[in-house]
């Protein structure tokens, strides 16, 4: 394998670089969206401290990082007004439907998300939510297409069909993600005598742009499949939005055709079916939904796409070409993605490519799209490392200096699977190449990593691997890398928290982990470790504010064979899962979290003593190992929970 550290940048770059100048240390953080939670100060966890000192740290809000009654909460962009956009996800189990008798829906541990299964026979239940924050930093609900809050206080049996997610918001507040339509119903007439309707939406997935509260659909170029026979099936197409730029360009994906295998499913099952025993739209439906393999018999033909969004909120869209040119009678499907934009209009993302013109060598690689006179746009790829062996690779972000960050797949002598890694490319530079970052384990290392975005300071955020000396577990931890740093420019963004962001209290002069007290349904106190974990990046504005994703302990709940909680059949609150010791066992939920800098910075020969006094990790949190710089032991044992499908650009500031 093939690794470029350094490589010629061009003269824009350069000089952009020289006048940012250099940095000797990096910025210390603090989570903005935490706050001071008491303990009972008559708890046994008070019992040897101040009554002052006696509290925790907890995300702010309701839903403590999240919206109220869902399981996961994940930022995914932010603008330099503090506007950010993100997504929930996994609406609670934990509700009166649950019992016999109505119980309080606790958030002093983790109730089970709820299953999700699609059908054609029962009522659609979405499971994503997008949400907005500001100055509070505490989520707040928006609806798109009708959608209704995962907890309605209006109407506690208010069923959502609308699956929506953020994933990115401008300067002026444009927030742009994904859709899917509502739920509609037709008159059952089957077999089944419980049953009264049959359920369908028009589309599955649509992508959307809100401006000042209108909701503008971006709709794909293809809705309708019509056979040979005349036969139409009206599918509704496929979009989605990831990005957009200060001048209303919004950057997606959108199908421009549905594979042969798909139309012959539509033809055998649906269009071309004599005897077809259920309404058209019924049918369409089941090959819409996947399967129990999440398999799905309708596949599109994806392009990378742009939306202009004009001042009077018609879009303008247009179809961004593949990396090369399949042949007529190529019934395979080949897929592009835009991404990331900037203020120039240049996207960056990812499509199908014959690498270097060799029709043996097609990969799903990153690549730029710029803009021609005539209004089009021209394909770039981004090369890899090595052309042979590199497996795939993907660009999520451009700046307004024309630097792309992403990954590549590619292959280490110490890993049985690929690996991705890291790296930044100048779109303006001639003959220009991958350029591959030294991690904090002082070289290339075997990590997985990813850069997810770039602000016009040149500094990266995204996530990395770490490893803990004492097991070969990995786990994911947010990462900032900045190349003006003159020493170590790579760095484990939890070593960059204070003590307070990290979980940690001021009791006599030390630093101590926070003791959280809880009460189980039975009514006995229990008490755990405190502990934040941030584990991924996904979004810097131009004043280095970050947000992303952090993990936090919570105890876990005990569930039935069915997935349902378990309650005390006096008090109907839910009871914990406790250790051989009768202590709570805990689990790391995934919360939005939101990043700032405090003014403060560390030189790299300042980082242990900066650390030490206050270990993000310590042998008796998670089992990890006492802080260590230079080395690739962090720590391990925490869940990474981000699902990939969500790793999407969303917006150049």
């Amino acid at each position: 394998m093939k690794l470029k550290r350094k490589a010629a940048l061009s003269a824009v770059a350069v000089g952009v670089l020289s006048a940012l100048g250099t940095a000797v240390a990096a910025p210390v953080y603090e989570i903005k969206n935490i706050e001071k939670v008491p303990n009972d100060p008559n708890s046994e966890v008070c019992k040897d401290i101040k009554p002052e000192d006696c509290f925790y740290y907890d995300f702010e809000g309701a839903g403590k990082g999240t919206l109220d009654s869902t399981r996961n909460g994940y930022a995914q962009g932010v603008n330099s007004k503090d506007e950010l956009v993100g997504i929930a996800l996994g609406r609670k189990k934990l509700n009166t439907e649950d019992v016999d008798d109505e119980f309080v829906d606790a958030d002093d541990g983790i109730a089970p998300s709820e299953a999700i299964s699609y059908s054609v026979n029962s009522e659609i239940i979405a499971n994503n939510y997008p949400f907005v924050a500001s100055e509070t930093w505490v989520p707040t609900f928006e609806s798109i297409n009708g959608a209704t809050a995962p907890k309605d206080s209006t109407d506690t049996n208010a069923v959502n069909s609308v699956d929506a997610q953020y994933f990115g918001i401008n300067e002026d507040g444009v927030r742009v993600g994904n859709m899917t339509a509502a739920e509609k119903k037709l008159p059952y007439d089957g077999d089944n005598a419980d049953q009264e309707f049959w359920f369908y939406r028009d589309y599955e997935q649509r992508a959307v742009a809100v401006k000042d509260g209108q909701q503008i659909d971006l709709a794909p170029p293809y809705t309708s499949y019509t056979n040979d026979e005349e036969k139409t099936a009206n599918i509704g197409g496929f979009s989605g939005a990831t990005a957009i730029n200060k001048n209303g360009l919004v950057v997606g994906y959108a199908g421009i055709d549905i594979s042969q295998n798909s139309k012959n499913n539509l033809d055998n099952d649906c269009l071309n079916k004599d005897d077809l025993s259920i309404p058209l739209d019924i049918c369409i439906q089941q090959d819409q939904f996947p399967d129990s393999r999440n398999v799905r018999r309708i596949n599109y033909q994806i392009r990378g796409y742009v939306w202009q969004i004009n001042s009077d909120n018609s879009v303008t869209p247009e179809s961004l070409p593949l990396g090369f040119t399949p042949n007529d009678s190529d019934n395979s499907i080949y897929t592009a993605q835009a991404l990331g934009v900037n203020d120039d209009g240049v996207v960056v993302g990812r499509s199908f490519v014959e690498r270097e013109g060799n029709s043996n060598r097609r990969r799903y690689d990153a690549a730029f799209w710029t803009k021609k006179d005539d209004g089009s746009y021209e394909y770039h790829w981004i090369p890899v490392p090595d052309v042979k062996d590199d497996r795939e690779s993907i660009a999520y972000d451009i700046n307004n200096n024309g630097i792309a960050v992403g990954s590549y797949s590619t292959f280490f002598s110490t890993q049985t699977s690929p690996v991705d890694k890291f790296f930044y490319y100048d779109t303006k530079a001639d003959n220009a190449e991958v350029i591959t970052p030294e991690d904090f384990t002082g070289k290339v290392s075997d990590l997985r990593s990813r850069g997810r975005a770039i602000n016009d300071e040149g500094q990266v955020v995204g996530y990395t691997e770490t490893l803990d000396d004492t097991s070969t577990t990995r786990s994911k931890v947010a990462f900032l890398f900045d190349e003006k740093l003159e020493e170590n420019n790579f760095w484990n963004i939890n070593e960059l928290l204070t003590c307070g962001s990290k979980g940690y209290k001021q009791s006599d002069g030390d630093w101590v982990r926070n003791e959280v007290e809880v009460t189980d349904g039975s009514g006995k106190s229990l008490s755990y470790t405190n502990k934040i974990t941030v584990v991924d990046a996904s979004d810097i504005s131009e004043d280095g504010t970050i947000v992303g994703t952090a993990l936090i302990q919570r105890p876990a709940y005990q569930v039935d064979v069915n997935g349902n909680p378990i309650v005390d059949p006096d008090t109907k609150e839910p009871l914990f899962v406790l250790d051989a010791d009768g202590n709570p066992v805990t689990n790391a939920i995934p919360r939005m979290v939101i990043l700032k800098p405090t003014g403060e910075q560390i030189k790299d020969d300042e980082a242990e003593s900066f650390n030490e006094k206050c270990p993000y990790q310590t042998k008796d949190a998670q089992s990890g190992t006492k802080y260590e710089r230079k080395g690739a032991a962090i720590f391990g044992g925490l869940l990474a929970l981000i699902p990939f499908a969500f790793i999407r650009r969303r917006n150049k500031k």
